[in-house]
């Protein structure tokens, strides 16, 4: 009655869906009198290649040195941040554990 009674999990079954490519759309043209002229299909657009000038190249380079700059800059006044809180804290609990200790033994 209190012994844990473990589920079996039950089987399963996958079927794979069976798709079918729709039939080609072609469009059928009736004859007719007038001349139609024939449409050539016209190519998908290709992504133009990057070309870069020497001046381009430094220009990419002065900003990705410029990014690094700024980034450590950010990340060096936060750690000098916590570094100033951290010691602040530290004298404050000198302060206050001397206090503490001279409020003890005048008692």
């Amino acid at each position: 009655m209190f012994r844990p009674q473990i589920p079996t999990m039950p089987t399963v079954t996958f079927t794979t869906p069976q798709h079918t490519a729709p039939a080609p759309v072609v469009a059928q043209h009736t004859a007719c009198a007038c001349q139609h002229p024939a449409t050539a299909p016209t190519p998908a657009p290709s992504r133009p290649a990057v070309r870069l000038t020497p001046a381009g190249l430094v220009a990419v380079v002065g900003g990705g040195v410029a990014a690094v700059l700024v980034v450590g800059a950010v990340l060096v006044s936060l750690l000098l941040a916590v570094a100033v809180t951290a010691a602040s804290i530290a004298v404050c609990a000198v302060v206050l554990r001397s206090l503490l200790k001279t409020e003890h033994q005048r008692r």
